[in-house]
């Protein structure tokens, strides 16, 4: 999908640029990431399904889609990803299953069968 690769694309030239720039701020943001999905009582997987639950109820389309990317990369199922997304959409109501839409486009991409 042409949007999603886009979107890939995009983020990883501001993450260098933003590196490039040695950006404090961002410095800081990225060590928070690790940190706050680092395996803990929480494995990385399961902060990663929370993530994207909170995504859909946001609408944030690059969220989704990183974090859906992650979640498969930790071992989440298509199944674990789905039912995120549908904890956001209950979580969100009726805005929140319009947002859904997007996080479906990319689930299946990722797990392209």
């Amino acid at each position: 999908m042409d949007k999603l690769k886009r979107m890939s694309r995009r983020r990883k030239e501001a993450h260098a640029e933003l590196v490039s720039l040695e950006s404090k701020v961002y410095r800081a943001f990225l060590d928070m990431e690790r940190a706050a999905f680092a395996d803990g009582s929480l494995t990385k997987a399961t902060k990663e399904l929370i993530a994207i639950g909170i995504s859909v109820v946001i609408n944030c389309e690059s969220c989704m889609q990183w974090h859906i990317e992650q979640a498969a990369a930790a071992g989440a199922s298509r199944r674990d990803v789905l039912e995120a997304i549908e904890v956001g959409i209950e979580m969100g109501g009726g805005p929140a299953t319009a947002h859904a839409r997007f996080a479906l486009e990319v689930m299946a991409e990722v797990y392209a069968e």
